[in-house]
């Protein structure tokens, strides 16, 4: 072409989760039988969507209302409970005209970027989830900006090195946060959130935190919403219904925006993002409108209690497995429904292999993994597939420099679960005798 087409930072747009899909599908041509153990969709695992929800889901189907187009930023009637939900969590309070919904968070984090200016950053976690790190990366041309996760800490953001590096770096305008974690079903502690919070009004930041799995935390860990530490600092909160209900194909998420007002730049900022919504008239109606009447059910809260005693069980059984190994390790989630087990890097070279017993499949594997700058990590996951045909993420996949593979606690059916796990084990074991 007579331009260059591509802007910088566009290198950075990788998803690891559904890339190795590409190179699974290639295999199974091959002869290979998949076990998905990649993506976080409960349905595509087993999980059967309650009666009651459906119930209410079919009477919007009769209703004309749900097939038309709603307002740019979201069902008023909707945004009056998402407004009055997060009033009773005792914090911040907000008004409908403070929340905006998007087409699945996907869409909200790519308007996030999308329209801050390139020059202003936002620092965030590693392991980071893909979807931010490269939004965030691709937005600046620059690699994304970090902040650690300690492992030896349950996973803990270092907060003096959000604070230092903030400080004395005046590009970073925010600062990003996952809680609960994704991939490390991390949960903040209430003083560490509450902390970040005030960096960020001391350095006039403001706080972007992804919530999503704010609804599925462990018994043994504390659910902290941004709403109530946030102080006087800008900040927002996403959320959506993908894994509550969970309804991942409704594609139907928000943002609540808390203290817009206290600053002209940030309320400037999130009037941006609103415009860019305009142009796109709104978002999908139909799972809007079900948000009151499913979210506000009086059955909903042991629906949540449910699933969030399932997940934690299986956490415990999951480290039952994996624990106790050299070599590797579980840092046991408490909360979502994802996990990270990690190497000893010191034991990972790049000439390490697993048997794979069909010769097309092996050559292939070899190939791919041949690439330079192949990470070792990587490497597992991609001979594990050939050997056994479970797809994984490697943890250099979420922007990380730890070594390991991210897996969920999806599988229903529990005999199923326990031999991905135990198989998963054994193969990692193998691979660094």
């Amino acid at each position: 072409m007579r331009r260059e087409l591509v802007p910088a930072g566009a290198e950075s747009l990788s998803y690891e989760i559904r890339e190795i899909v590409v190179v699974a599908n290639e295999l199974k041509k091959m002869g290979l039988e998949l076990v998905p153990e990649n993506i976080g969709d409960p349905t595509a695992k087993g999980e059967k969507i309650v009666e009651w929800i459906k119930d209410e889901i079919k009477k919007l189907v009769d209703n004309d209302n749900t097939w038309g187009y709603c307002d740019t930023q979201g069902v008023l009637k909707t945004r009056e409970f998402v407004a009055e939900q997060t009033n009773k969590e005792g914090g911040i309070q907000i008004s409908p005209n403070d929340v905006y919904f998007f087409n699945g968070l996907g869409d909200a984090v790519a308007k996030i970027f999308g329209f801050l200016k390139r020059e202003a950053r936002v620092i965030g976690p590693t392991p980071a989830y893909s979807t931010h790190s490269s939004a965030e990366a691709a937005h600046s041309g620059y690699e994304h900006l970090t902040y650690t996760l300690n492992p030896d800490k349950d996973w803990e953001p270092d907060v003096d090195e959000i604070y230092n590096k903030a400080k004395y770096n005046d590009s970073i305008a925010g600062i990003l946060l996952i809680n609960p974690g994704n991939p490390t079903g991390a949960v903040i502690k209430r003083e560490t959130l509450k902390r970040i919070c005030e960096i960020a009004e001391e350095l006039n930041l403001f706080v972007v935190c992804d919530e999503m799995y704010s609804e599925i935390v462990y018994s043994n860990a504390e659910r902290v919403k941004l709403s109530t530490v946030i102080g006087n600092a800008c900040g927002m909160s996403l959320n959506g219904i993908s894994k509550q209900i969970p309804w991942p194909g409704s594609r139907c998420g928000w943002i609540e925006v808390y203290n817009k007002n206290k600053d002209k730049e940030f309320e400037k900022y999130i009037e941006t993002i609103l415009k860019a919504k305009r142009l796109e008239v709104c978002s999908t109606t139909l799972p809007q409108m079900a948000i009151p009447l499913v979210l506000g059910n009086p059955m909903y809260k042991e629906h949540l209690k449910m699933r969030s005693d399932k997940f934690e069980k299986r956490a415990k059984e999951a480290s039952l497995i994996f624990n106790g190994h050299k070599g590797i390790r579980l840092i046991e989630p408490k909360g979502a429904f994802y996990m990270a087990v990690l190497f000893d890097e010191k034991l990972l070279n790049p000439t390490q292999t697993l048997p794979i017993a069909n010769e097309q499949i092996k050559k292939r594997v070899e190939e791919l993994c041949s690439q330079k700058h192949f990470e070792n990590d990587k490497r597992f996951v991609y001979y594990l597939l050939g050997s056994t045909g479970i797809i994984t993420v490697p943890m250099t996949g979420f922007y990380s420099k730890l070594k390991g593979i991210r897996l969920t606690l999806l599988e229903e059916n529990d005999e199923k679960r326990q031999w991905i796990f135990t198989t998963i084990r054994d193969k990692m074991l193998e691979y660094i005798k």
